[in-house]
């Protein structure tokens, strides 16, 4: 990732007493040079080396939030950011560019915990196998929490997970995985169906009100997801939800059974600009060759399938009116950017 870095604006002033405005204040008296103090804003602040930035502008430029920013910092020592006489961070080029660094090795598989050693040690040539065994240690915890229905502790490690990785390696490497668990157990085992359903609620709530909140902080381009008739739970769904708004887009997301008829008025109501419908099962034939088809005709938007379903009737979609996206989560989001692009 390259990021453009904001020019500071260069201030000078010929005030021969206080004078205060908004962002800058100067003074000057007659036995100090002028001094100029900048109040926190959004933009860089330019000092005799080089501009530093606040935790705001750090967080636009790389894309990670100011939460896991101090987590990195106070916990890992990741990052050891300047302060103001108040306490507020600011960031030089060379904090942003370890920033980037470390997104490389989190992207890689590297646990957290171990990066900052790597970051310390000259690179090496060959990039490292990446260690699994965190998140698989990962998983098991989060299993036991679903299994024993144990909510505060399946809420810590999912907003822990959240907190300290890119959402697109929590999804790749716990939440996915965690999901195709417990969809390899059927439901023959008591307990199972239990387990599954509140997992489900479990994700619901969380990157519900995630999504809510998402949408609100930005104007970005508008897609609606909902499941494929068959589909019978929403874990998928969700998932895909999380990416997609992870990577920018405004969600919004019909969880419940949809007829198919009713697409057209829903993109139409909802200014979707996409439509995705996500699912885990082939689908009977006739949704496939007559109904979908004849949906995404009347529709003025691209029409998309995502998750195993896209995966199961892949050869089915090739030069059809439907895109088929992938079943992984990660790289569908990116499918259907290029497709919203043409």
């Amino acid at each position: 990732m390259h990021c453009r870095y904001p020019t500071a604006p260069h201030v000078t002033t010929l005030q021969l007493y206080p004078v205060c405005r908004p962002h800058l204040c100067f003074t000057r008296d007659a036995s100090s040079p002028p001094e100029v103090t900048p109040f926190m804003t959004d933009k860089a602040t330019e000092t005799a080396s080089s501009p530093l930035f606040p935790i705001r502008e750090v967080s636009r430029l790389t894309g990670v939030n100011s939460v896991t920013l101090r987590a990195w910092e106070r916990r890992y020592g990741l990052i050891e950011p300047r302060r103001t006489p108040k306490g507020h961070r600011l960031y030089a080029r060379e904090d942003i560019e370890r920033i980037e660094h470390i997104l490389q090795w989190l992207n890689r598989g590297v646990p957290v915990s171990q990066v900052r050693e790597l970051l310390d040690q000259p690179q090496p040539e060959s990039t490292p196998m990446p260690d699994e065994g965190s998140w698989s240690g990962q998983q098991q915890l989060a299993l036991a929490a679903i299994d024993a229905q144990d909510e505060a502790r399946l809420a810590e490690l999912y907003n822990q997970s959240l907190a300290l990785y890119p959402v697109s390696s929590v999804v790749e490497r716990l939440w996915r995985p965690l999901l195709e668990q417990l969809e390899e157990r059927g439901t023959a085992t008591f307990g199972t169906r239990l387990a599954q359903c509140f997992f489900e609620s479990f994700l619901r709530s969380r990157i519900g009100a995630r999504l809510v909140f998402a949408n609100q902080e930005r104007h970005a381009p508008h897609i609606t997801l909902t499941r494929l008739p068959e589909e019978p739970g929403l874990s998928w769904l969700l998932l895909f939800a999380l990416v997609a708004s992870d990577a920018g887009y405004h969600v919004s997301l019909l969880d419940g059974p949809l007829p198919l008829a009713e697409l057209p008025l829903a993109a139409e109501r909802l200014q979707a600009q996409a439509v995705v419908l996500v699912g885990t099962q082939a689908e009977r034939s006739d949704v496939m060759r007559r109904q979908l088809p004849r949906v995404a005709e009347q529709l003025s938007v691209p029409l998309a399938i995502a998750g195993p379903a896209a995966q199961i009737r892949q050869q089915e979609l090739v030069d059809g009116p439907i895109e088929g996206l992938g079943a992984d989560p990660i790289q569908a989001v990116a499918r259907l950017r290029s497709l919203m692009a043409r």
